[in-house]
């Protein structure tokens, strides 16, 4: 055996894992801790924009929003164009232009051009989890599923590290050098990857479906956008520009609908969104973003609006809960052999409810930081148990379309996140008591989890390798 990467590598030769697999999980894993830490990392310059470029706050606050609605609309298509044309060319193309777009950010001179280039960034940053988890399948063989598992680990660490950093830098440089950093790190992932990561066996498919991929995308933005502006100041289910936006989003929804059943190489398959498994656990994915990606963007408001709490401080109960989560998920990855898919996720569901029910009642015994900080750490432990679990749910079922059920899965998470922040924050906004109105919605979010549980009995059960 050749001790320098292979150039090739046929999807699941052999079903071993190739010589260089961990070597390319960190080359991947660099895109990913990229893309997450681009998440959290523009809040703490908000201010410093605003101030720079004259822009006006909703301006400003749509640096964060794109990078959302970006990463929900290209994340299905990046996996699905990964399977159909290799996912080491589209995993690169990604890193090229995340990395270009990153640097056209630290140079833009006005919020508009800001905006844009964020929205390519975006586009480059969501392509990586879906190719990545592809390519991570066919290096480690039948070791994919800790493999695919151990990805719950590098977001809540961006997630951790990009207000640090973004502090850091804001404090002693500029808002520019926030974006500016990423093209040393985007210029050494593209050289490992041209180098190190093999070419994947295209699927053979017919011609690509670029009416499919243009509905699915106007059908998401669409709906998103609609759902964004509820979380705007004065905004109301009755704004005829939400209400516009989501006709548009229900009619291109139904032309995606019949074109993918009409179509003999649809960009979708239809039975990767509602087939055997495949449709219930879709639905777990929205909600389950719901409930924990919101929450997460939550928790540092509600920690200052209910209990005065400094924003720095409460922005450090993220910590608790991404180092619960990390503690767990790696056990979590080796057992999940043993223990399938359903107990977990329903044990690490539970455990998530019990934490956010934590939160929404007065601290006993504690000061109100240190009786959040313990409830945001069971919410992690929960993550981490339910996480990897959640993430392997159903590929053994296509695994030769990994990265698209990838790429759907972070859509329907993303789209609950962005869903449950925007709904959340309108409460809140028209709400006498904001701090007690985020509670209730605490109390709803983890009701929403404990009704979950009995559609986790209608996914697929699996033990073992796949």
């Amino acid at each position: 055996m050749t001790t320098t990467a292979p150039r090739t590598a046929p999807a699941l030769v052999g079903d071993e894992p190739q010589p260089h697999r961990r070597l390319v999980f960190g080359i991947v894993s660099i895109g990913l801790m990229m893309a997450s830490i681009d998440q959290t990392i523009v809040a703490t310059a908000l201010n410093a924009i605003q101030r720079d470029l004259h822009a006006q706050l909703n301006w400003s606050g749509w640096t964060i929003t794109i990078y959302a609605l970006g990463q929900i609309i290209v994340m299905p298509l990046a996996g699905r164009l990964g399977d159909q044309f290799g996912r080491k060319r589209i995993f690169l193309g990604a890193a090229v232009l995340f990395t270009v777009a990153s640097l056209a950010c630290s140079l833009a001179d006005n919020i508009y051009l800001l905006v844009l280039f964020r929205a390519f960034q975006a586009i480059g940053g969501g392509a990586f989890m879906p190719t990545a988890t592809g390519i991570v399948s066919e290096q480690f063989g039948r070791d994919r599923d800790r493999a695919v598992g151990m990805f719950a680990s590098i977001f809540p660490i961006g997630g951790i590290l990009g207000p640090i950093i973004g502090g850091v830098i804001v404090t002693y440089w500029s808002w520019r050098e926030i974006f500016l950093v990423n093209v040393p790190m985007g210029l050494l992932l593209i050289a490992l990857g041209a180098r190190f990561i093999p070419r994947s066996t295209p699927k053979k498919t017919g011609r690509f479906d670029l009416v499919g991929a243009g509905l699915l995308a106007l059908t998401m933005l669409s709906g998103m956008y609609g759902i964004t502006l509820l979380g705007g100041s004065g905004s109301s289910p009755t704004d005829p520009l939400f209400l516009g936006a989501e006709v548009l989003a229900l009619i291109s929804g139904y032309l995606f609908v019949r074109h993918a059943k009409r179509s003999a190489s649809p960009f979708i398959p239809l039975n990767l969104l509602r087939g055997r498994g495949f449709g219930v656990m879709n639905s777990i994915n929205l909600l389950y973003g719901a409930a924990v990606l919101g929450f997460g963007a939550l928790v540092p408001l509600y920690a200052e609006s209910r209990y005065g709490i400094q924003p720095l401080e409460a922005g450090t109960l993220l910590t608790a809960r991404a180092v619960g989560m990390i503690c767990v998920a790696g056990l979590a990855v080796f057992a999940l052999r043993r223990t399938g898919y359903r107990a977990p996720m329903i044990i690490g569901f539970l455990l998530v409810a019990g934490g956010m029910t934590l939160l929404a009642l007065a601290p006993h015994g504690m000061t109100p930081y240190g009786w959040l900080s313990v409830a945001a750490g069971v919410t992690g432990i929960g993550m981490g148990l339910s996480i990897p679990a959640s993430n392997n749910a159903i590929l053994q079922l296509a695994p030769d379309q990994i990265s698209a059920i990838a790429g759907l899965r972070g859509m329907f998470r993303q789209s609950g996140g962005i869903i449950a922040v925007s709904v959340t924050t309108s409460i809140v906004a028209n709400s006498a008591n904001p701090g007690m109105a985020q509670a209730h919605t605490f109390v709803v979010f983890a009701a929403m989890l404990v009704l979950l549980i009995p559609f986790i009995f209608l996914v697929p059960e699996h033990r073992g390798s796949w």
